[in-house]
């Protein structure tokens, strides 16, 4: 692995997740504990989402390594991060979903996370989001326009969720602890006191908008500007299943960039 390595993003619609399941083989795939926490999901959208979001991530890992999507399993890290088990060639990934889209991004030895939020955020989400800010940025939230504060929230949220999920540690850790700032360029930086410096500056974040709803970013340590490689899945509902789970070619054949 070298560092200047793309990492990939690989975004599923949620009304596409049917056929994508229907193509791949569906729940078939899944672990026991996998199944069993689709079961426990209460509604038919977050059992979609559940199942795209476990599908989505063995069919990214299987593009980047080449491997069959029947072949991952997986296991939690301290604060419930999933990792393949066992390891393959420093293969990372991450998942996020929301209501409409499922997001995915694989990373070869290097930390990475990823969220993806509807936008605007909803008042109530601005209102709770204001009191867990670092102080800067609760300050740019006040300070900016009523009609701009839901989307200035929802990138908050995402950017700091990308990188807590990068970590490792998830929402364990208080969102005030650490602070983003956008340099000029566009170029975002977090000041983590809880990081070595020049562990916190080795972080690079993508900042993304997919649609009109939606509000997506990536936090990839030792990332570089132009790194991330995007592929939207298209609209599945006119493939039939395959007879196995598919390999690479197949792979490529359910896909445009």
């Amino acid at each position: 692995m070298t560092r200047s390595e793309t990492s990939h993003l690989w975004l599923l619609p949620e009304r596409a997740v049917d056929s994508f399941a229907s193509a791949l083989g569906g729940a078939r795939l899944l672990s026991a504990g996998e199944r069993a926490g689709l079961d426990r999901r209460l509604t038919p959208g977050a059992r979609r989402r559940h199942l795209g979001a476990r599908l989505l991530c063995r069919y990214a890992l299987s593009a980047r390594t080449g491997r069959p999507l029947d072949h991952w399993r997986f296991t939690a890290g301290v604060h419930g991060r999933p990792e393949p088990r066992p390891p393959h060639d420093g293969v990372r990934f991450n998942l996020s979903h929301c209501p409409g889209l499922i997001a995915c991004v694989v990373t070869r030895g290097r930390g990475c996370g990823v969220d993806v939020e509807p936008l605007p955020a909803a008042p109530e989400l601005t209102d709770h989001l204001a009191r867990r800010l670092a102080p800067a940025e609760r300050a740019e939230l006040v300070a900016a326009a009523p009609g701009a504060r839901g989307a200035l929230a929802g990138e908050l949220w995402v950017l700091k969720e990308a990188y807590l999920k990068g970590l490792g540690t998830g929402l364990t850790r208080d969102l005030g602890s650490f602070a983003l700032t956008r340099r000029p360029g566009g170029r975002i930086a977090v000041h983590d006191p809880l990081q070595p410096p020049d562990a916190a500056a080795r972080w690079h974040f993508d900042l993304l908008f997919p649609g009109p709803g939606h509000v997506l970013a990536v936090a990839t340590e030792d990332g570089r500007p132009g790194q991330l490689r995007r592929t939207d899945l298209a609209d599945l509902s006119d493939l039939t299943a395959p007879p196995g789970p598919p390999g690479r070619a197949a792979l490529t054949d359910l896909t445009h960039a």
